[in-house]
């Protein structure tokens, strides 16, 4: 007898507990393109890839609210329009508002660097990108691909604001109802060894 009542039971339980494990969310990530902190929105351009040592930005952008609660909110994002430095193709892919789509562009090298760590007196303490409006450069720092470039543009490019050249933070968002992120972190700047 009681073994029927245990089965009847768990015939009755089982499907309240799948029931309540249905939705369990979906997870979304990109690089940062833009940031209204007023209206708590984010737009990151996302990583097709999902490859922590070969990103691939060459997504749709995605717009989320963040949430409100500032525990399932991770530190504010920097963005910029920078998706991708390719130093053996000489090639910079941005994200172009105007076209609201991917723009590569080829550059003069000037200089580069490689093995350059961020506590490297070249870039340690000092802001990139870099535009020198009479060199018609730009020095660009990628912490990721540890490189330091300086390379030529023509000066149509060397118009544009400086945050095209910078790589907007990396983060990460999780939902369950398409553009309402339940829980935000920035992958750029959270150390998950810290204690």
């Amino acid at each position: 007898m009681a073994k029927k009542l245990s089965w009847r039971a768990l015939l009755v339980i089982l499907p309240l507990v799948l029931l309540g494990c249905g939705d369990l969310g979906k997870v979304d990530q990109g690089r940062v393109i833009a940031f209204d902190n007023a209206k708590g929105t984010v737009t990151f351009i996302q990583d097709v890839k999902a490859d922590v040592g070969n990103p691939d930005y060459s997504g749709a952008p995605h717009v989320y609210t963040l949430p409100k609660d500032p525990d399932e909110r991770g530190e504010d994002p920097k963005a910029g329009k920078r998706m991708k430095l390719d130093a053996k193709a000489k090639e910079i892919v941005i994200y172009d508002d105007a076209t609201k789509g991917m723009k590569k562009i080829s550059y003069t090298l000037i200089d580069e660097k490689d093995g350059v760590g961020k506590d490297n007196p070249l870039v340690a303490g000092k802001k990139f990108p870099f535009v020198d409006q009479a060199k018609k450069t730009i020095t660009i720092y990628s912490g990721r691909q540890r490189i330091l470039i300086t390379f030529s543009l023509p000066d149509e490019y060397l118009k544009l604001p400086a945050d095209t050249w910078e790589a907007g933070d990396e983060v990460r968002v999780y939902y369950k109802e398409p553009g309402k992120a339940l829980r935000f972190m920035n992958i750029s700047k959270t150390d998950i060894f810290k204690k």
